[in-house]
């Protein structure tokens, strides 16, 4: 079995981001990195294991030769190494300034990005940056996709601390005025959402056919604004638009509980632990708006 020896740390993440995406140029886009660089990353880790020939080469991409197979598990042994020691010397950096990335969906990032402004802004750390990244995939925090995510479920496993942060609660709005006798919805490939499942019951006791089918909740809103029909938003969205008018109150089956996530090697990051904080403080100012009790 060829060994890993003296490697490039480059190397040996490039190899696996081969392994995961099947050809050179997929595995190019995955890190950032030109064909070229990639193709000579790989020609040196094969150089560093005896010359082994570590992927065939096919014309739909490239697969993993048996060499290559036996290589994974410790190259995944290295790259869990090197990820940690990335974090842990990237929470002990005595920085006055930092940027924060944050995975979330759409509903929350909109929230947090409301939550800048004000006062509640100066509970913030000075010289902290949000980042902001509207994901509907969890970013993996092990790989530094993000720095914290604010998610409906907590993982199930990994290192993580996780902390409750608060509940948006929804209900059905309408342009003011306006019949609306029709539903705005989300898609098929969001069908399991809670709230496309609401709408679909309401769809078959109503009679009222779905005008909109869009995959964001921005379309629900300008859809809804104009006109168009009734549908599912946030209270903290629909209570706080000129234009709309709630017309049940908050809906108990499909409020979402939101959760922090964050690695614990970065927990004690001084910029990440200023994030939570604020965080939470955000949640518990606003409690009352997201359950839908008080106007934005």
């Amino acid at each position: 079995m060829a060994s890993l020896g003296a490697m490039d740390w480059d190397d040996v993440r490039v190899f696996l981001a081969i392994a995961r995406a099947g050809s050179m140029r997929a595995a190019g886009r995955a890190l950032g990195l030109s064909q070229p660089t990639i193709a000579r990353r790989l020609a040196a880790f094969e150089a560093g294991v005896d010359g082994a020939s570590l992927f065939d080469r096919l014309p739909d991409g490239l697969r993993l030769t048996v060499a290559g197979r036996q290589l994974v598990a410790a190259a995944e042994s290295v790259e869990d190494a090197m990820l940690s020691l990335e974090r842990r010397r990237w929470a002990a950096a005595p920085a006055s300034t930092a940027t924060v990335r944050v995975s979330t969906g759409e509903c929350a990032a909109g929230f947090l990005a409301r939550g800048l402004s004000g006062p509640t802004r100066r509970a913030l750390a000075a010289g902290i940056t949000l980042e902001l990244v509207d994901s509907r995939q969890t970013a993996d925090l092990t790989r530094r996709e993000a720095d914290m995510a604010l998610r409906h479920d907590p993982p199930a496993r990994g290192d993580y601390y996780v902390a409750k942060a608060g509940t948006f609660a929804c209900a059905v709005y309408r342009r003011r005025g306006a019949p609306a006798e029709a539903w705005i919805t989300y898609t098929e490939q969001q069908a399991h959402y809670a709230p496309a499942r609401w709408v679909e019951r309401q769809v078959l006791e109503t009679g009222w056919p779905v005008a909109l089918r869009a995959s964001s909740m921005l379309m629900h809103v300008e859809a809804i604004r104009a006109g168009t029909g009734r549908g599912v938003l946030p209270c903290y969205v629909g209570d706080g638009h000129p234009l709309l008018e709630r017309l049940t109150p908050p809906i108990r089956e499909i409020a979402a509980d939101y959760w922090i996530v964050v690695h614990r090697d970065l927990r004690r990051a001084a910029g990440v632990r200023a994030a939570i904080d604020w965080m939470k403080k955000l949640f518990a100012e606003q409690r009352g708006v997201l359950a839908g009790e008080a106007r934005p």
